[in-house]
């Protein structure tokens, strides 16, 4: 006879299950309340057509389904230790043929939803009745005795395929998302975490950065699907996350207490197999869980995003010095001409204003800080007697100045990263009408931040003071340009920049005297 409270007898009923029992349908109830465990179990014996097994939690469920092999499971949902929606998981991994009936206190759209795309075959709220129960368990094994042997591996394969699909389907997705942010999103960390969120289904996440000689773990990036907080939040188990940074693998984690139950999954991100981050995600509500299949997904995510941070992290570096080698270059020049440090501040700050009114994106403001500190690089090779003379220019002079453009885009040729700026550089000196230099571009065809450099150029150089020239008032230079829009430069970009002084109403940059024996040439 099968114990009432008793797991154990009932698993031994099952292994020595007589002849004439041999085609009875074989149910495993799983549920921490004694009482509705035995209710369950005991009008199911007196259907007379199953045998039934009794689990008290998931654990004790996983065992049963490892030792035997059962056609129908039905489980709560709220269990201390493993729930519901995890076993439900587990079981997809090792049975995916066994149907299995959910039930739970308390009934939500999402849990219901989060239950049947996992693989439940029903949901019950509970308090259920028992002869619905019944009625249900009887639809599903008659289903499954119609089936041949065939039909039913053909099933369990169909799902095992299903599964696969679905799991290379998202993987491919991650890669290919991942590889369009390219190295330059500044907003990589954020982009990660609700990826992260889309494809495992969580509730809440967060990128934690590991700092190595603290031990500790640094919020970077949180994010959630609601504005509700989750309990599990904070603190992050701290034992957990240390055994992320020594394993470097991920790690599935259930934990139940008197106010409910959560799951957690982490994943590490390293860069030369070296731990400098975890990427978490939890969910702390309707008893869901995540499954293997989803640390699986989290750990492909995991590592093509740290593949991505170390690219960007390469890059950055590699930019930061080659700008520190021009920017040396360019130390040398104003070692030269003092004028010429000074100049490449004020124009840098300048366009970078006139491209924040034009709204620019945050890239092309970039490349302009770039291209306006390096602008005049090219004067690096101008003779000191011309660079430097306190007189007119000549003819022949000017057109050696006028070669500081073509050399400053030659210095930059081989330079891959700073393909853009080298543009911008080249064409800093053409006018809008087709009469500048060196290529005699006009209109659209001037690269559109070449324009706003040619701009903050001209006006930098009419109210800076010239051994042969005093400078012009700002209230001049501004009608300088006015009266040139349209000729030398792009009357849209003239606007902006003249609508940069009535947005701070004053000039930024007062007139500086340049020193009598160093002259400046555009």
């Amino acid at each position: 006879m099968i114990g009432m409270n008793g797991t154990e007898t009932a698993r031994n009923e099952f292994r020595v299950m007589p002849a004439n029992l041999s085609d009875k349908r074989t149910i495993l109830v799983v549920d921490d309340d004694p009482s509705i465990r035995s209710l369950i179990v005991e009008a199911l014996r007196h259907e007379g057509d199953y045998i039934a097994t009794e689990a008290s939690d998931g654990k004790e469920a996983l065992d049963a389904l490892r030792s035997n092999l059962y056609d129908l499971v039905i489980s709560d949902i709220q269990m201390p230790g493993m729930n519901g929606m995890d076993l439900l998981s587990r079981i997809r991994e090792i049975h995916p043929s066994i149907s299995v009936i959910m039930i739970t206190g308390y009934p939500t759209v999402g849990l219901s939803v989060s239950a049947m795309k996992t693989g439940a075959v029903d949901f019950i709220s509970k308090p259920f009745r028992i002869d619905e129960l019944l009625y249900k368990v009887n639809i599903y094994m008659r289903e499954k005795s119609l089936l041949s042997a065939d039909g039913l591996l053909h099933k369990v394969e169909q799902e095992k395929l299903r599964d696969k699909v679905r799991q290379v389907s998202a993987t491919g997705f991650i890669f290919d998302f991942i590889e369009r942010l390219g190295v330059s999103n500044d907003n990589v960390f954020r982009v990660i975490a609700d990826l992260a969120l889309k494809v495992s289904n969580g509730e809440h996440c967060a990128i934690l950065l590991y700092d190595r000689e603290s031990d500790e773990f640094l919020p970077k990036i949180t994010g959630c699907i609601d504005p509700i907080p989750p309990r599990h939040t904070m603190p992050w188990p701290k034992e957990l996350l240390r055994e992320v940074v020594s394993k470097r693998d991920g790690i599935l984690f259930n934990v139940s207490d008197a106010e409910g139950s959560a799951s957690i999954l982490c994943a590490p991100l390293m860069i030369r197999n070296n731990v400098f981050g975890i990427l978490g995600l939890w969910k702390d509500r309707n008893g869901a869980c995540f499954s293997d299949q989803d640390l699986h997904v989290i750990l492909s995510l995991a590592r093509r995003a740290s593949l991505n941070l170390e690219n960007k992290v390469l890059y950055e570096t590699l930019y930061t010095n080659i700008a520190e080698t021009f920017r040396a270059l360019v130390t040398s020049i104003q070692a030269r001409d003092h004028y010429t440090e000074r100049h490449s501040q004020s124009v840098m700050q300048f366009v970078v204003r006139t491209a924040e009114i034009m709204q620019c994106s945050p890239d092309d403001i970039e490349c302009l800080k770039i291209a306006a500190m390096l602008h005049d690089i090219g004067k690096i090779a101008i003779p000191d007697h011309i660079l430097l003379k306190p007189d007119e220019l000549t003819v022949e002079e000017y057109d050696v100045i006028k070669t500081h453009c073509t050399i400053g885009d030659d210095i930059l040729t081989q330079i891959a990263l700073f393909e853009k700026e080298r543009k911008i550089i080249r064409h800093h000196h053409e006018n809008w009408d087709g009469s500048g230099y060196p290529d005699g571009l006009a209109g659209e065809a001037i690269p559109p931040l070449s324009r706003l450099i040619a701009v903050a150029d001209a006006y930098d150089a009419m109210t800076t003071n010239r051994p042969y020239r005093m400078s012009m008032s700002h209230d001049e230079a501004v009608t300088e340009l006015r009266r040139n829009g349209g000729g030398q430069f792009d009357p849209q970009v003239v606007d902006a920049f003249i609508g940069t002084f009535r947005k701070s109403e004053t000039v930024a940059f007062p007139t500086l005297a340049c020193p009598a024996q160093k002259q400046h040439r555009d």
